[in-house]
């Protein structure tokens, strides 16, 4: 397996975090927080989130929701420190982007996607910060849980507590790259609650030299609903 998404599928997983503790050694009830924690978004059927690019040129901001049963994202997209080129609204899948440029992007995506005026294009996966931050996002949700023995066998950790909007949390990393797939991991991290909701988790893309951060619950979550017919972009 390659690429960052199949790096948060299967838990690669390494990275800095909050005030770090660890690493230290799953106990059964971490190990099966982190096992049913994707689960849990899949149960959920879909998150409101705020997905944050980090960029060369300035970062991008996605705020917006996710269907983890349906397999679909939706949101606003900001430029943070760049000009407003890339600002507008998105819809994404594991294979497609479709985006509408506008003028004064609004704070939050529209319940209904505009009518007219998307464009769409093969989601790319390598190269680009933001695709590859909307693939993960994606990969965020499945329909079981992992295998909690499995995880500390292959060297999932504890790694420090921290607080995400008033929930206490722990910090957690799966199993690396190397013990499932012989490849160099990404720089990920967990914060779960719990109960094994996931709160917030930090991604290394090989695309940015910052990490990507992903925070959960940040707004009301918004039905993605499918966006009209959408022109391909050449």
């Amino acid at each position: 397996m390659g690429g960052v998404a199949i790096a948060v599928a299967t838990f690669l997983v390494v990275g800095s975090g909050s005030a770090p503790t660890g690493p230290k050694t799953l106990t059964s009830d971490q190990a099966n927080r982190l096992a049913v924690t994707r689960f849990r978004n899949y149960q959920a059927g879909g998150r409101a989130v705020t997905i944050n690019v980090p960029g060369t040129a300035g970062g991008l901001t996605v705020t917006g929701s996710i269907d983890y049963r349906g397999r679909a994202g939706y949101g606003a997209v900001h430029g943070t420190g760049r000009d407003t080129s890339s600002d507008g609204l998105i819809e994404w899948t594991a294979t497609t982007v479709s985006v509408h440029p506008m003028a004064n992007t609004p704070a939050k995506a529209p319940a209904r996607p505009p009518e007219s005026g998307w464009y769409s294009r093969p989601l790319q996966r390598y190269g680009s910060s933001l695709d590859s931050s909307l693939a993960i996002a994606l990969k965020l949700g499945s329909d079981r849980p992992d295998n909690a023995e499995l995880l500390p066998q292959n060297g999932a950790a504890w790694v420090g507590e921290d607080r995400v909007d008033g929930h206490r949390v722990d910090i957690m990393t799966g199993p690396s790259a190397r013990a499932t797939s012989g490849t160099a991991p990404d720089d990920v991290r967990y914060w779960i609650g719990s109960d094994g909701t996931m709160y917030r988790v930090r991604v290394g893309v090989a695309s940015a030299s910052q990490p990507v951060v992903i925070d959960f619950d940040t707004q009301k979550y918004v039905p993605v609903r499918p966006v009209p017919g959408a022109t391909p972009t050449r």
